[in-house]
């Protein structure tokens, strides 16, 4: 293409081997997102915002655009405390990360007779039980969700009949959502303890009910939203679960409900982060008086409520860290340390990869869009080749949810050393989702 086409922006793209397509302004050469290259005259020209290199701004606005940028550096909540639910690591167990690809056949046979002998007897505590609810009835009956909605809307539909049967789901209590997202599952659990003889919102009260929705980025098409002026309130705290702590959370120290812990698909270490949270932070009775008067939220003393219990569906195994996992001393006690954890967590991806045809059709599909990524699938697919000289595709998944099992079964163990009963169930079919085990807990006290 010799010239950009007409009323389009006029930046070559080298990596497209084009011209930009998109519509720049008025009078423009250039469009919003390459208009650093636009030729201006002294404070006209925009420059790259200098605390966020993906938008740009006007020279002669920058000092008015650092005050309001959405990458400016924010006054930090006083629920804030950095890295409180992070966990330790003594020094001795620090390690260097070695991929799979990187050991030998004897190291592999090696830590899959480790993983054997470590799981042994865990499974016999599974069980599949998937439930429903009628709040969701009526969505999974209509033909207008298309097939991933409907998809969504069964595992709703299980988490919460789940947290009925555990007798979690009933007003008078508060619902955290860690990584809550969009507050779908927040939005079910409104509906359903929402008044059933519909005797109108002046029978509830703000006071019996909350819903407190954690997420650390910020998310479009909140759900939430749609229940402002709701007679229950839904609180979002964008914080990261690393950092959160409850006990200082304003709301829950002023309502003191007791609390019930929930999560949709809680990626990797972020469940551990939040069951540290949830254990170790709520229910505390921080020391306030230090800080200024405007920052303290309700007089200590109240705290927040006990936590009655949680049900939280896991996902992505490979992306837990030994230095935030809560089952160290699980692990530990059947000698094993952060070496087998770490690839533990590495071969737990095996469970839900599928065989290598699928991967290297995947890379190749990339490969049109991304070489960057399809570099990536591409040596992940030779890894995958490469393995399956040792075992099949039907071994390797096995192995694979041997080592979900192994790391759940720790975080089931942290939850019995702090007083909770817990279980693991398949609560959905497999054919819905791969990511189909939800952890439950009940206080036993």
């Amino acid at each position: 293409m010799a010239a950009p086409l007409p009323s389009r922006c006029s930046f070559f793209v080298q990596k497209k081997n084009r011209f930009c397509k998109m519509v720049p302004g008025k009078g423009r050469s250039f469009c919003g997102e390459h208009a650093t290259m636009e030729e201006g005259v002294g404070d006209s020209r925009r420059i790259t915002c200098p605390l966020d290199p993906k938008h740009t701004v006007a020279q002669q606005n920058l000092e008015k655009h650092l005050k309001k940028c959405n990458s400016r550096e924010k006054p930090r909540p006083v629920y804030y405390v950095e890295n409180i639910n992070a966990g330790r690591v003594d020094r001795d167990q620090e390690l260097s990360e070695v991929s799979l690809a990187e050991r030998s056949r004897a190291d592999l046979e090696s830590l899959v007779e480790k993983l054997k002998a470590a799981a042994e007897g865990l499974q016999q505590d599974m069980e599949d039980r998937t439930l429903s609810h009628p709040v969701l009835q009526e969505e999974l009956s209509d033909p207008k969700n298309g097939g991933s909605a409907h998809k969504h809307l069964k595992q709703q539909a299980s988490l919460l009949g789940h947290l009925q049967e555990l007798g979690l789901l009933s007003r008078g209590r508060c619902f955290v959502e860690f990584g809550a997202g969009r507050g779908k599952l927040s939005h079910w659990i409104h509906r359903a303890l929402q008044n059933p003889e519909g005797e109108g919102v002046a029978m509830e009260t703000s006071q019996d009910l909350q819903l407190l929705l954690v997420e650390r980025c910020s998310t479009r098409f909140k759900v939430d939203g749609k229940h402002q002026g709701s007679a229950d309130p839904f609180e979002r705290l964008q914080v990261d679960i690393q950092h959160l702590d409850l006990s200082k959370v304003p709301v829950l120290r002023e309502k003191a409900l007791p609390l019930v812990g929930v999560g949709k698909h809680l990626c990797g270490a972020a469940t551990d982060l939040a069951l540290r949270c949830l254990l170790d932070t709520a229910g505390a009775r921080p020391d306030t008086q230090s800080l200024p008067k405007r920052l303290r939220g309700p007089e200590p003393g109240s705290g927040t409520g006990p936590v009655l219990g949680l049900a939280v569906a896991l996902c992505c195994h490979h992306r837990c860290e030994w230095r935030h996992y809560v089952g160290q001393q699980f692990f530990l006690q059947r000698g094993l340390g952060p070496t087998e954890f770490s690839a533990f967590c590495r071969m737990s991806s095996w469970a839900t990869c599928g065989p290598p045809a699928n991967h290297s059709r995947a890379a190749s599909k990339s490969g049109a869009a991304n070489q960057s990524g399809a570099a990536e699938d591409h040596e992940e697919a030779e890894r995958l080749a490469a393995l399956s000289r040792f075992w099949s595709a039907a071994e390797r998944e096995h192995l694979g949810r041997l080592c979900k099992l192994l790391i759940d079964s720790g975080r089931r163990d942290f939850l019995r050393t702090r007083g909770f009963s817990s279980r693991l169930i398949g609560y959905i079919d497999a054919e819905v989702t791969l990511e189909n085990i939800l952890l439950t807990a009940l206080s036993s006290s």
